[in-house]
């Protein structure tokens, strides 16, 4: 039987795009099922999340993902709109989030076919990776057939099931605290979390120790 693992996972966290290939690479490599559970970034989440952050921490972000990404070879610019509605000047979060909304509903009702990485994946290389105005025209669809969906029945389940989504992505969000950690990407496997993209190689050992075999 293949090792299941559970992945809590934002489209607006950079480290999450880091992270996606190379988890996407293993679940191709080893007899491996990734369970994608797609969250709402904190900053969503949490009212006020800027207000109460640590002041030094945009700082270190700004110089640890361009380091990280260059580490790794993939490219990364901010996306273009940012998935999250918000004020830099205030930092503050608008109420209405339609970009955010929409990719996390995304990313759950593609998980319903069992391509929620995979979709993740593809998304996230063109927000990430500088392609601007990703939220019109065939962006995101040609991310669907990427992944292997389409994006037709992505957009229907939306349209039929916003509900039940929200629910799902809910209950991701329940589970991640659960799991014993609030931030993406977090890995979670038999009760032990992972977090960050800097210990998908703990995550494989660990894997390994519990049988974890090449396809």
């Amino acid at each position: 039987m293949p090792l299941h693992f559970d992945l809590f996972w934002s489209f607006r966290s950079p480290y999450s795009y880091l992270a996606a290939p190379k988890l996407l690479q293993l679940t191709r490599e080893y007899d491996l099922i990734c369970h994608f559970r797609a969250v709402y970034p904190l900053a969503v989440r949490v009212e006020g999340f800027f207000e109460t952050v640590n002041p030094m921490w945009p700082g270190y972000l700004i110089q640890d993902v361009p380091r990280e990404a260059e580490r790794l070879g993939l490219p990364i610019h901010w996306p273009d709109p940012d998935p999250i509605v918000q004020d830099f000047a205030t930092m503050k979060v608008a109420d209405e989030q339609p970009y955010i909304t929409r990719l996390t509903r995304l990313g759950a009702a593609a998980e319903r076919s069992g391509k929620g990485l995979a979709f993740a994946t593809a998304v996230s290389a063109r927000l990430w990776g500088g392609v601007k105005n990703w939220h019109e025209g065939d962006v995101l669809a040609e991310a669907a057939k990427e992944a292997g969906l389409n994006m037709d029945d992505l957009e229907g389940a939306l349209a039929e099931d916003a509900a039940g989504l929200d629910k799902e992505i809910e209950q991701n969000e329940s589970d991640q605290t659960k799991a014993g950690h609030w931030g993406v990407p977090l890995m979670a496997f038999e009760g032990e979390p992972f977090f960050g993209q800097d210990r998908i190689d703990t995550l494989v050992w660990r894997l390994q120790q519990k049988g974890l075999k090449a396809r």
